[in-house]
């Protein structure tokens, strides 16, 4: 076992090549979560990892609520399925509302204002229609609370975490709000410890190989809680020893002379394959090309499950540029895998593609 192995291994476990999913839902069902502030990066993460990437599927998936935007896991946006929110809401809120509490304070947002706040949000979604931001926001100014900038993201985060709200239907490709229990009335509720063992589970099976502390980090935990959800199903999951790490995992490894394909990916750093581990991200970089006090830019260039460059997105109405900063020259194999890759980003958002390189 070597880092390219664990590195292959992964972007197969996280059906980047070998296999997909069936469908938009499928894929956040079978990650768990994806990662999502940014819309159209999500929606790449997700469609990448189906059979047949469609903006208009994965819009209808997440207009029906069959696919739900919230605060959980980490103070950032994931997509979960609806079945889903409530109890991946308990098991990490914990983690993630200390983030809040100190946005919070350096705000000078009390208790009380955060708890009115919820009230005033709940009040105003009661009629089951959605509001953006922006309505929510007026709602808030018009009862006397903070309703703009970082002071309403904060208390939009607080019903969020609270399992209040979640996201309605994109209007005119804005996002918006609604109750929770309107979008997830079947949603499932789990006792912690039942919790933590699913997480452990569905984690290792969706993104494995991966270390009890790529677990605590993806999902806010303590040390302790993520290996006391291991150890819960240690029956269903195996483990190995690479370096000064155990690596658990429950699909074997696929074939070593199979080969992968698709062979290169343009995917934003917020992709599970990047920001979906911490503790073992290294065997991305397995060459030390990227200077470790230099962070990843916007996207990122992969060739056999290695990061070889950034990428930035630039989306026209009639094409899509990604604009290449590569870390080491590319042969000619490897130019072609890279511009198969921005063709199939391109035929996702029904536009022409164009690579373009660093001049000199």
């Amino acid at each position: 076992m070597d880092d390219r192995m664990i590195a292959r291994w992964r972007a197969h476990t996280m059906r980047l090549w070998g296999h997909t999913y069936p469908s938009a839902e499928a894929v956040v069902d079978g990650m768990l979560a994806v990662q999502g502030e940014n819309p159209s990066q999500a929606a790449w993460a997700v469609a990448t990892r189906t059979t047949s990437p469609d903006q208009a599927a994965y819009d209808r998936a997440f207009d029906a609520g069959e696919i739900l935007r919230t605060h959980v896991l980490r103070p950032t946006w994931h997509l979960v399925r609806p079945a889903d929110i409530r109890w991946l809401l308990d098991v990490t809120r914990r983690g993630v509302r200390r983030t809040y509490d100190q946005g919070a304070r350096e705000l000078g947002i009390d208790a009380a204002t955060r708890t009115r706040a919820c009230d005033v949000i709940a009040s105003c979604l009661a009629d089951g229609r959605a509001r953006t931001r922006a309505e929510l926001g007026e709602v808030l100014v018009g009862a006397g609370l903070p309703g703009e900038g970082r002071p309403l993201g904060v208390l939009l985060g607080d019903a969020e975490l609270e399992a209040l709200i979640c996201s309605g239907p994109l209007r005119d490709g804005r996002h918006t709000h609604a109750l929770l229990a309107d979008r997830a009335p079947k949603a499932r509720q789990l006792d912690r410890d039942a919790a933590l063992a699913e997480l452990a589970l569905r984690y290792v099976r969706s993104h494995g190989p991966v270390t009890d502390r790529d677990l605590a980090y993806w999902a806010s935990l303590t040390l302790t809680d993520a290996r006391a959800g291991l150890a819960a199903v240690t029956d269903q999951l195996e483990t190995f020893e690479h370096g000064d790490r155990t690596f658990w995992f429950h699909d074997p490894p696929p074939p070593g002379d199979v080969p992968a394909a698709p062979r290169a990916h343009l995917l934003q750093v917020l992709d599970e394959f990047h920001n979906g581990v911490q503790d073992s991200r290294d065997v991305l970089d397995v060459a030390g090309l990227r200077s470790p006090d230099r962070p990843a830019t916007v996207g990122m260039v992969l060739v056999d499950q290695q990061m070889v460059g950034g990428m930035r997105r630039t989306v026209t109405d009639r094409t899509v540029r990604f604009d290449l900063e590569l870390l080491r020259e590319l042969t000619g194999d490897e130019v072609d895998a890279v511009h198969a890759a921005a063709a199939r980003y391109g035929a996702f958002l029904d536009r022409e593609s164009e690579v373009r390189y660093p001049t000199a």
